[in-house]
């Protein structure tokens, strides 16, 4: 077995999918214009390494709950029809060359299951199986409570993600005979540092810094 890791956000997208699916509420009327500085402070936040994950996503997540299921999924809908397009064709040519190699294939991102599975799906990803992301909790009766379920998909959890979908399926982290992880953030260190191929895309300073200094990888996409 071999095992291709791929962080979302700035990495096989040359944005962040957040922002963008903010915007297209905006535009809906279902979040207020000025929710989107509020989302880009933090963006910088997380770009600063001083991010607190869960409060993000309590904020961010739960300005949705107010929403009917029924509705946000049409909303879901809606957005993911005219995602194909914005997917850049070196991403497509990316994930080809690990899936033609019959290579296992993960999506890992500390985003919201809520806005990644769209992406994934449109990366050609199986949302079910092969996204690893921050799962949103819901009540019984499918309202987002903007509590996150579990741990954030984010840093030392993507590890043991990622850890806990080999053990699923009998394997562990000696399993893969390789194994890749492309992300462009620091807050990714622990990830990069379990696969033995890091490889850096749309690096960060910081990451950049330290791919350079070791001697890992770097490219760009989009």
């Amino acid at each position: 077995m071999q095992l291709a890791l791929f962080d979302l956000d700035h990495t096989l997208i040359p944005f962040d999918s957040g922002s963008v699916f903010t915007s297209f509420l905006i535009e809906r009327g279902a979040l207020p214009p000025a929710f989107a500085e509020d989302y880009l402070g933090w963006c910088r936040q997380y770009a600063a390494g001083q991010v607190d994950m869960v409060a993000m996503h309590r904020y961010t997540v739960g300005a949705l709950a107010v929403h009917p299921p029924a509705r946000l999924q049409a909303w879901l809908d809606e957005f993911a029809a005219g995602l194909p397009a914005r997917i850049p064709q070196d991403a497509h040519a990316l994930l080809r060359m690990h899936r033609d190699a019959g290579h296992a294939c993960l999506l890992v991102t500390a985003t919201s299951r809520l806005v990644s599975a769209p992406f994934a799906a449109a990366l050609g990803f199986d949302a079910a199986t092969e996204l690893l992301a921050t799962e949103p909790q819901r009540d019984a009766a499918g309202r987002l409570t903007g509590e996150i379920d579990g741990a954030p998909c984010f840093r030392e959890h993507k590890v043991a993600r990622v850890g806990a979908w080999l053990a699923a399926r009998g394997q562990g982290w000696d399993t893969p005979a390789r194994s890749w992880f492309y992300s462009d953030s620091m807050n990714d260190l622990p990830l990069l540092e379990q696969v033995s191929d890091p490889v850096a895309v749309n690096a960060d300073p910081r990451l950049a810094a330290l791919a350079a200094a070791r001697g890992w990888p770097q490219r760009r996409i989009g």
